[in-house]
C-alpha cells in the first residue's frame, strides 16, 4: 500500500501517552465472560487472572507508555488510511446517498482506555462505539494481526481500519441504530445472527473502501487485496474458535464465517455499491 507521504486526518484523537484512570469493568453488556476469555487469550493477552467474581473482567490504572518509533509509525499509518475512507466516503454519499457525510473520529491508545461503549483494552481488539462515534484502535493489535493471527501487511491493517469506520458509515446511514435496537429485543442467539449481519456488511463496505482507493488515489499494490482477504479469513468466527481449540458452533458466532467475510469483502469491491451491501435483506450470507 502507498501511503507513506500522504494527507493525513485532522479527526485523530490521541491518548497513547494518557493514563486510563480508574479501573472499568468490561463484561455483561458487551462481549461474554467466555467471549473475553477466548479472545484476550488469542490476542495474546491472558486474561484468566483478573476475572472477578461478578462475572466481569477489572482492568487497573493505565501507566503512561512510551512511544516508540514504530507505534509512531503506525499511527501515521493509521492517520493515512483514515484520511483516505474520509475522501472516499464522502464522495460515495454524495454520489449513491445524495447526503454529506460526517466522518468518525478515530482514538489511538495503548494499553486501556475508557468509551462510552465500556472499557477498551488491547485485549478486546478495535471496535466503533457508536455512543460518541468515534473508532477505538491500540496499534499493538496490528502486531497481533501480522505475528499470531497470521494476517500479514499493510493492507490488512487497513481493512481493520476500513471494517471499523465501515461501522461508522452504518450510523451514518441509520442501519447501526435499527439493527442494535432490535438486537436488544430478540433472544441471544437472534442477536447473534443480527450481529452477524452487521459485520458482514461492514466487511463489504470494507471492499467498497478498497475500490473507491484504488481508483482515486492509486495507492494499492499487487497483493494488497489478497492482504486484505486473508486477514477477513484469519478472523472468521469459525477460524478463530477452531484456533482456540475448540470446535465450531454457528449459533455463537457474532461475526461471520472466514468465507462469508471474504465474499461480502469481494462484493464491495467488486460493485462499489452500497445497493450491494444488503446484508439484512440477503437469503444467503
Amino acid at each position: 500500500m502507498r501511503w507513506r507521504g500522504r494527507r493525513g486526518s485532522a479527526n485523530i484523537e490521541d491518548r497513547r501517552r494518557m493514563s486510563g484512570g480508574r479501573g472499568v469493568a468490561l463484561g455483561g453488556g458487551g462481549l461474554g465472560l467466555l467471549a473475553i476469555v477466548v479472545v484476550g487469550w488469542f490476542f495474546g493477552v491472558d486474561l484468566t487472572p483478573l476475572l472477578t467474581g461478578n462475572g466481569g473482567v477489572q482492568v487497573g490504572n493505565s501507566q503512561s507508555r512510551e512511544i516508540t518509533p514504530q507505534d509512531e509509525a503506525a499511527a501515521q499509518f493509521v492517520s493515512v488510511t483514515l484520511a483516505d475512507t474520509e475522501e472516499v466516503w464522502a464522495r460515495i454519499f454524495d454520489e449513491q446517498v445524495g447526503e454529506r457525510y460526517d466522518p468518525a473520529t478515530l482514538v489511538l491508545f495503548k494499553g486501556v482506555t475508557q468509551s462510552p461503549c465500556g472499557g477498551a483494552s488491547g485485549a478486546t481488539g478495535p471496535f466503533y462505539c457508536p455512543a460518541d462515534e468515534k473508532a477505538y484502535l491500540d496499534t499493538d493489535f496490528f502486531v497481533t494481526l501480522d505475528r499470531q493471527l497470521g494476517a500479514k501487511g499493510d493492507f490488512a491493517a487497513a481493512y481493520v481500519v476500513a471494517h471499523e469506520v465501515a461501522h461508522h458509515v452504518q450510523n451514518e446511514l441509520g442501519i447501526l441504530g435499527q439493527a442494535n435496537r432490535l438486537r436488544q429485543q430478540v433472544s441471544q442467539r437472534e442477536s447473534n445472527a443480527i450481529s452477524v449481519r452487521i459485520e458482514l456488511q461492514a466487511d463489504c463496505f470494507s471492499g467498497i473502501w478498497a475500490r473507491a482507493a484504488e481508483r482515486q488515489f492509486g495507492s494499492l499494490e499487487p497483493g494488497d487485496i489478497e492482504e486484505a482477504m486473508n486477514a477477513a479469513a484469519q478472523i472468521g468466527d469459525d477460524r478463530l474458535q477452531e484456533r482456540a481449540g475448540g470446535v465450531a458452533r454457528p449459533h455463537t458466532f457474532t461475526h461471520g464465517t472466514s468465507e462469508q467475510r471474504q465474499r461480502w469483502f469481494a462484493t464491495g469491491y467488486r460493485t462499489g455499491d452500497i445497493r450491494a451491501c444488503d446484508t439484512f435483506s440477503a437469503q444467503r450470507l
